[in-house]
């Protein structure tokens, strides 16, 4: 009889849900102390380095269990396809690059908002993933539906709706993923 052992082929995607689900277990068990400490940006003191701290670690706070679970069931989904295709280290830098555009992105336009969660990162993944077929001197028909419909509901819902979710975050990490995705193409691309 064969065994069957469980194995997981994305070490940095795994690592980053962890993480989240580490500072949202927290967030919960300190009645959201945590987070306002260090697992969520908004308008604080520039002379305050935790200022500086979480511009990268509100991407690990979530407001809740349901938040938590939203977003690492597409960072599970997309993380190791995305992980395979363009390795460890580039998922890094995607996630680190989200994590500060969308925070200082927040912190500028919105200094009475504050903002946590993977959200934004979700966003990069699932623009990235659209490109995963590209062919040089092509736009993929994946990357323009998937950037209209998901991206297109964000500007959509940011308009209409008063609901505490951060579309631009949203929308800061589509571009990140777009963006990225078209330079990791080109770069495939030119070392054949």
């Amino acid at each position: 009889m064969k065994k069957i052992r469980l194995t997981y082929n994305a070490p940095v995607t795994l690592t980053f849900v962890l993480l989240c689900f580490v500072a949202t277990l927290l967030n919960y068990i300190t009645q959201g102390a945590s987070n306002v400490l260090l697992f969520m940006t908004y308008h604080s003191s520039l002379a305050n380095p935790l200022t500086y701290l979480r511009f990268f670690t509100h991407v690990l706070g979530h407001s809740g269990w349901a938040h938590f679970i939203g977003n690492a069931s597409y960072l599970l989904l997309l993380g190791p396809m995305l992980e395979e295709k363009h390795g460890g280290d580039n998922i890094v830098k995607i996630i680190l690059v989200t994590a500060l555009v969308t925070g200082v992105i927040n912190y500028i336009f919105f200094p009475r908002v504050a903002l946590c969660g993977a959200s934004g990162v979700v966003f990069a993944f699932i623009l990235l993933t659209s490109f995963t077929s590209f062919r040089e001197g092509e736009i993929p028909i994946s990357f323009v539906l998937v950037a209209a419909i998901f991206l297109g509901q964000q500007v959509y819902d940011g308009l209409v709706y008063d609901d505490n979710i951060s579309n631009i975050a949203h929308i800061a990490g589509g571009v990140v993923g777009s963006v990225t995705g078209f330079k990791f193409n080109r770069i495939e691309k030119s070392s054949y």
